[in-house]
């Protein structure tokens, strides 16, 4: 069976499909949590300990930043190898004081997974300053975090007992927010990672939801619209619901013993009078989502209507 689309010999039939795309950042956000499996003795636990948070949260906010241009290698990734900018400074200290509100207000909405998504595709060069923090200083940054939370904690909360329960709770939810903020990072990476590159150019309602006009991706030679769609809403998972209904297929696995078993596969299918050109030709008219795209070719996306 043709694991992309029912197009055959360049022959229409009767609209193409998806498979394999990343999981929405809401799904993943979820899921994540649900593994972690964040207690209500430790809800209860965090909740004592937010005051004390918030009250020394600006006192974080300037420490992480002092420490980042003290070192050599997060200054320079910054920018940063004299001095930092000011405007720069208080740009990013804005954002991560937004960020540090919602770690200790709790906030586990489905808002705030699309939030971090995106802090992932900026930290990945996707910003207006196109700086790329490399993952393992988000990593780092992440654990620096829950290490003044346990030392503000030790030091306005000496002996309590629901310091330890509290702080085994921040450590769930910081590991989540760090897991959705690589999740964007991998889907701006995998955007840039390629041979050629092509303009990808959006039309209508397209612009609004996405938040731009026109991006650029990278595919490797060889590759087909299956593979820039793929890209697209792995990077743009809200256009999904726009463009994309979902549908389910059963399909045959086997596992390590050799025996056949069915599981149920998540299918995207456009929905009806959207338009994908290649360089001007509808790809519904060539070989649908199997169309090879080449270096000079250009995407259009088009809502119903256009």
């Amino acid at each position: 069976m043709d694991p992309f689309a029912p197009f055959k010999n360049g022959h229409q039939q009767s609209g193409w499909q998806l498979r394999g795309l990343e999981a929405t950042p809401e799904e993943e956000w979820r899921r994540m949590l649900t593994f972690l499996g964040l207690s209500q003795a430790e809800r209860a636990a965090m909740l004592t300990t937010v005051e004390v948070l918030f009250r020394r949260g600006h006192e974080l906010v300037v420490a992480t930043y002092d420490y980042l241009l003290q070192n050599p290698e997060t200054a320079a990734v910054l920018g940063w190898e004299q001095e930092a900018d000011p405007a720069h400074l208080a740009e990013r200290r804005r954002f991560f004081t937004i960020w540090l509100a919602r770690v200790i207000g709790m906030d586990t909405s489905d808002d705030l997974a699309r939030y971090l998504f995106r802090a992932g595709r900026l930290h990945a060069g996707h910003g207006p300053r196109r700086t790329h923090v490399p993952p393992v200083y988000v990593t780092g940054s992440i654990s620096l975090v829950h290490g003044a939370f346990a030392r503000f904690l030790s030091e306005e909360m000496p002996g309590d007992a629901a310091t330890a329960t509290a702080l085994a709770g921040w450590n769930k939810l910081l590991a989540a927010h760090l897991h959705l903020m690589q999740m964007g990072y991998q889907a701006a990476r995998d955007l840039d990672n390629g041979d050629f590159a092509v303009p990808v150019v959006l039309f209508g309602k397209m612009r609004e939801v996405a938040g731009t006009q026109k991006i650029t991706m990278h595919l490797t030679h060889g590759a087909h619209m299956h593979h820039a769609l793929r890209k697209f809403f792995n990077y743009f998972p809200e256009t999904r619901r726009e463009v994309l209904d979902v549908a389910w297929q059963s399909g045959e696995r086997v596992d390590h013993t050799g025996t056949p078993w069915f599981e149920a596969e998540r299918t995207y299918c456009v929905k009806p009078m959207w338009r994908v050109l290649n360089t001007g030709k509808d790809m519904d008219y060539l070989a649908g989502i199997e169309t090879a795209v080449q270096a000079g070719d250009e995407i259009h996306i088009f809502p119903p209507g256009r």
